[in-house]
């Protein structure tokens, strides 16, 4: 830690122990008094957890929760005129979630303002539960929130973003609708052992002055392998920007770990059509994993929903960013008038600082329908984190429609792949943008490619005469091989015309 991170830390509990401030917290919501709060505080309630045993979330629902199912839970609705902050002329107001169904675990809510944490109290007069009866519960808290703020028009507070589920949240930017989510951390995601999902247990949402552009919200995290502190701050918009602020706890050596992981759901795109028998062009929520790694190069690696686990390790040192990306922008791409993925936010992280060595991981699993994730992208260090002490890493979340990294570069609109002749596959990606789009009509790009197995024919670049964007293709022969990691951009005598296009090629 910094010095000053240490000052803040000290600051942080003028009047109670440790020990006396992580019981204040730990009580339910309603019942306890309000605390002396700070930027330290949830960093401290986290390191003593972790020098504690591990002690799971309250998750025992009352008789009356116990076995709501989907139709039931759906009927237990926020009523707006009790969202926090209603009327108060503020920004931003904030609603609850109901624990039943999926989401059992307790989570608690604190309000901030002045210094000082407040208890947001449960209660069924929060809920409209027809044509349900309401239900007899107690202090059963809650399994979430989201934050509401007028973003696409002045008059109405659409919904932001929700924290519901494990440490899953997600968010929306103007005119866009909710995709791909992301998380506080993932453990052991898509190895042999069983993944462990850490989740936050308790909210702290800092009352927001008025006029203010962005709201900040602080959660503690808890796992049996380690406990954490967030500080979010968000700033809804064109773009919604999350400012993360994340401070680790590991109670034990943390060696399969993700840094901000980014969760979201590929089944099919022309890319790779085998066995789908669906009306739809493409159905996805993210299309490709865009990176720009520490040493400036932007590339664009193509999702697949693979027939079998796959993992890809994308190493550097110090990455500028990384994100899951969602490049088709038009309905004629999906053709879906209900699920319409055309406006599914993309969401890019940008590192704050120097992350040193690691590598972007990349986890595609099989799926056979579009209601379950199976892709997920995240920062894993070079070596395991080290459990007794604090690790930190600040980064800021863009969910947006697009993002531009290098503006000079083309990026990859499309990637098409198709049978060629004498059993090999034809590969078309199609380019947009960049100092691409200002080249005479004469000009004559070179496909720069390359493939790791089986060998590379007929490449070609040209202008794409109905679109006005450039096609680059070529011809796999695969000789035999099972896989092949294909790579290929556009360049002339100047330099990359193009980001680098990555592909692992599965026969």
């Amino acid at each position: 830690m910094h010095r000053r991170e240490v000052i803040l830390s000290g600051l942080s509990l003028p009047l109670l122990s440790l020990g006396g401030l992580l019981e204040t917290f730990a009580a339910p919501a309603s019942a306890a008094a309000a605390a002396p709060f700070d930027d330290g505080t949830v960093p401290g309630l986290a390191k003593a957890l972790a020098a504690r045993p591990y002690r799971h979330p309250e998750n025992v629902l009352p008789p009356a929760l116990a076995k709501v199912g989907y139709d039931q839970y759906r009927d237990f609705r926020y009523r707006a005129a009790k969202a926090l902050w209603r009327g108060d002329g503020l920004p931003f107001q904030a609603q609850f979630f109901h624990r039943g169904f999926l989401f059992k675990d307790r989570v608690d809510v604190y309000t901030v303002q002045g210094g000082r944490a407040k208890p947001f109290p449960f209660s069924t007069d929060l809920f409209d539960y027809a044509p349900q009866p309401v239900p007899e519960v107690g202090d059963v808290g809650f399994a979430g929130f989201r934050l509401h703020a007028p973003i696409n028009r002045p008059d109405y507070f659409d919904e932001v973003c929700t924290f519901l589920g494990a440490s899953y949240f997600r968010a929306v930017a103007k005119g866009l609708n909710y995709g791909l989510s992301s998380r506080g951390l993932a453990l052991g995601t898509g190895e042999p052992a069983a993944e462990e999902f850490p989740a936050f247990t308790t909210f702290w949402l800092e009352r927001p002055a008025a006029g203010a552009r962005a709201i900040v919200v602080h959660a503690l995290l808890d796992s049996p392998s380690a406990a954490g502190a967030f500080r979010f701050a968000i700033d809804p918009g064109e773009e919604t920007v999350f400012d993360v602020d994340m401070r680790l706890y590991p109670r034990v050596e943390l060696a399969h770990v993700g840094i901000a992981p980014l969760t979201s759901m590929f089944e099919f795109d022309p890319s790779d059509r085998v066995g789908v028998d669906d009306y739809r062009p493409a159905v996805h929520d993210s299309d490709g994993l865009a990176m720009l790694n520490g040493k400036g190069e932007q590339l664009w690696r193509q999702l697949q929903n693979p027939p079998t686990l796959q993992h890809s390790g994308f190493q550097d040192a110090n990455p500028r960013g990384f994100g899951l990306m969602q490049r088709k922008r038009h309905y004629a791409d999906f053709q879906d008038a209900e699920a319409n993925y055309q406006n599914r936010p993309s969401l890019w992280v940008e590192p704050q600082g120097g992350w040193g060595e690691g590598e972007v991981h990349l986890v595609e699993i099989p799926t056979g329908d579009e209601y379950h994730d199976n892709i997920v992208a995240f920062w894993r260090p070079a070596l395991p984190i080290a459990a007794g002490r604090e690790h930190r890493w600040r980064y800021r979340l863009h969910w947006c429609r697009e993002h531009a990294w290098k503006p000079e570069l083309a990026t990859v609109e499309a990637t098409r792949i198709g049978a060629a002749h004498d059993g090999a596959r034809l590969v078309v990606v199609d380019l947009a943008g960049g100092r691409l789009s200002k080249l005479a009509g004469d000009a004559k790009p070179q496909v720069d490619a390359g493939a790791s197995q089986g060998a590379l024919r007929n490449a070609v670049a040209y202008r794409n005469a109905d679109t006005g964007s450039w096609r680059m293709s070529f011809e796999l022969d695969p000789g035999g091989a099972r896989v092949s990691e294909l790579r290929a951009r556009l360049i002339d005598a100047q330099g990359p015309l193009s980001e680098t296009w990555l592909y692992r090629w599965m026969a």
